[in-house]
């Protein structure tokens, strides 16, 4: 088909066929470089088969269809030379198969099976007796070689077997118990003690002396029995051995053995790591024996032996026995038992976790048993913080305090409480950090005591070592109260070196000698306290010095104040606070507040001076 184009003219280029060569392919067509792919199938008829196959049907077909397994003929052996032939050519087989693999067990068993399915026994022996000389280390090959000559009833060759077996292989088990189990099958009932009297030389673990009991007992020898237990225990002292046989003397009703037995155990295995299980055991045997005396002895005994550790299950029994027979006094005992487990097992995981031993502190507390107390404060100030900084102290510290307030208010041991408090002063390292708070508090037990002298030595410590602001208020304080006023400036002097940027020492000093209407000593504290090149809160100390003189009418010295303080600062409070004092004052001078205004005029006149002044600052 022609194409046109829309410009004029006459006309168009006509486009090449399909067939025509690109000169991009060379010599090849467009129709030969085309890729054909396969036309879709379309389904026409969308109904369902009538037959439906399923993979069932598919499986099943193919099993059907699949050929049979091809398998050799039987052979019949119909007279002895086939038989000879037959035998000959499978024994040949067995031995090649030996000589390839001579370490290899289960070829001599088969070998030795076929041989007895021939029954020619001696043969099959002998096959057992190589293979024994291959593998003689092997006890499923004794097993194998007993047996066969227990099938074929051959006893003494049994026995024998045995015998060997148990000599070349002592310490399995197996051996012995099959030993024995067939002694017992032909009624040999001596044979078979003698059998486990040779396996118990061995010293067997429990199972052996078990089946040695049991064995006994079916036949009805409990003294014999008895003896073996004698023996096991002795050969095997544990809990659990002696808590069988004492099951075994309580099943003959024989209480007071039973008893007996388990006094044995208590005492002999009171520090062993399953003393638990015994003493439950020992507790319940005297339970079903009515003895509720006794068993609650067993249990208290037994939670003082035990390590709280691997007490669990022991305190929980303790307490079911308590809620069971106790009165309200040992169920609540009972109670505090397990409390003091579960901190006994967290101060055990955790020993510097300090929140579980004041939880445990206080629980001995309301216990009320003064060594209990002490034992359990003494193991929580033993656990002293790994690293010295206060922050890991802060908690630990208060152990101590609450130490010294029981050993002080509960105690009344005031020796105690005296060595507590120095114990705990020696133990911190004050060239690091130190504690007001403890200082302190020993010094006011002193107080408390009437012993001063101690009082002041620790205080002096105190300011010696590590002094803080705390230790001179409180020391100053008690001073005081006392009334020696020379100490109290002589701690002011130390308590200023220390810290002379400190206003509060400085304001309380000056106080002091204030009170003492000591004016002068006042002033010269207050003029050295405002000389300090550094302070920490200046105008609160320059308002208490500027109050001081307007207290003692000193009017030109509280001038010559503002001004001087008008020199460093120019504070906007400053001008304000002077202004406000000029107004509040007279002209100037003493006289003039010591008199009074007799006219009106006059007293204008000095009103308008005032306020002139005022306006002139």
């Amino acid at each position: 088909m022609a194409l046109t184009t829309r410009g004029g003219g006459g006309g168009g280029d006509k486009a090449p066929p399909p067939s025509a060569s690109d000169s991009s392919l060379g010599f090849l067509t467009k129709r030969d470089t085309e890729v054909k792919l396969p036309r879709a199938t379309r389904v026409k008829n969308k109904t369902p088969a009538s037959v439906q196959i399923t993979a069932e049907q598919i499986l099943r077909e193919a099993r059907e269809r699949q050929e049979p397994e091809i398998r050799p003929p039987k052979q019949k052996i119909t007279d002895s030379i086939e038989l000879s032939e037959y035998r000959l050519r499978r024994r040949k087989e067995f031995e090649d198969v030996i000589r390839r693999v001579r370490w290899n067990v289960n070829a001599w068993v088969k070998y030795a099976k076929w041989e007895e399915q021939q029954q020619d026994f001696v043969r099959a022996r002998s096959v057992y007796e190589r293979a024994l000389d291959v593998a003689h280390r092997d006890h499923t090959l004794w097993l194998k070689y007993a047996e066969f000559e227990m099938r074929n009833r051959f006893v003494n060759h049994a026995r024998n077997v045995w015998d060997r077996a148990v000599s070349l292989l002592p310490r399995v088990d197996q051996l012995w118990y099959k030993y024995i189990h067939m002694e017992e099958l032909l009624g040999a009932v001596a044979n078979a003690r003698q059998v486990f009297e040779r396996w118990m030389a061995w010293r067997p673990d429990t199972a052996g002396w078990n089946s040695y009991i049991k064995f006994e007992l079916r036949y009805g020898e409990v003294e014999r029995g008895r003896a073996i237990y004698e023996r096991f225990v002795a050969e095997h002292p544990r809990p659990d051995t002696f808590i069988r046989y004492a099951k075994f003397e309580m099943k003959r009703g024989e209480v007071e053995r039973a008893r007996r037995v388990y006094e044995r155990a208590a005492d002999l295995l009171a520090d062993d790591e399953d003393a638990e299980i015994l003493f439950v055991a020992f507790a319940e045997f005297e339970e079903r024996c009515r003895e509720v005396e006794r068993a609650r002895a067993i249990y208290k005994y037994s939670l003082d032996r035990v390590p709280k550790g691997r007490a669990e299950e022991l305190y929980r029994k303790f307490l079911a026995f308590e809620k069971q027979f106790g009165d309200r006094e040992g169920i609540e005992d009972a109670i505090v038992g397990k409390r003091r487990f579960q901190y006994e097992d967290e101060v055990r995981k955790n020993p510097l976790n300090y929140d579980s031993w004041f939880d445990y502190i206080r629980l001995e507390e309301s216990v009320g048993n003064k060594d209990r107390i002490r034992e359990v404060y003494e193991r929580a100030i033993a656990n002293i913080p790994p690293a010295e900084e206060k922050r890991y102290w802060q908690r630990y510290i208060y152990l101590w305090i609450n130490y010294a307030l029981y050993e002080e208010l509960d105690a009344k041991d005031m020796e105690r409480t005296r060595e507590v408090y120095r114990e705990c002063l020696k133990l911190i390292p004050h060239k690091k950090f130190t504690f007001a708070k403890l200082w302190l508090m020993a010094a006011q037990f002193e107080v408390r005591q009437k012993n001063l002298k101690a009082a002041r030595q620790i205080l002096g410590n105190a300011i010696g070592m590590a002094p803080k602001g705390k230790i001179f208020k409180k020391y100053i304080e008690i001073e005081l109260y006392l009334g020696n006023f020379d100490r109290c400036r002589t701690l002011y002097e130390k308590y200023i070196e220390w810290s002379p940027a400190n206003c509060y020492a400085w304001r309380k000093y000056a106080e002091l000698e204030k009170n003492l209407s000591e004016t002068d000593r006042a002033r010269s504290i207050y003029e050295l306290a405002i000389a300090q090149p550094a302070l920490d809160t200046p105008e609160v100390l320059w308002k208490e010095y500027l109050q001081f003189e307007i207290d003692e009418n000193e009017f030109d010295r509280t001038r010559e104040l503002y001004e001087r303080l008008l020199d460093r600062t120019k504070h906007l409070k400053v001008w304000i606070s002077y202004a406000e004092f000029e107004a509040s004052t007279g002209m100037g001078g003493e006289d003039s507040e010591s008199e009074e205004i007799k006219n009106e005029v006059g007293y204008q006149e000095q009103q308008m001076e005032r306020i002139r002044k005022c306006r002139g600052k």
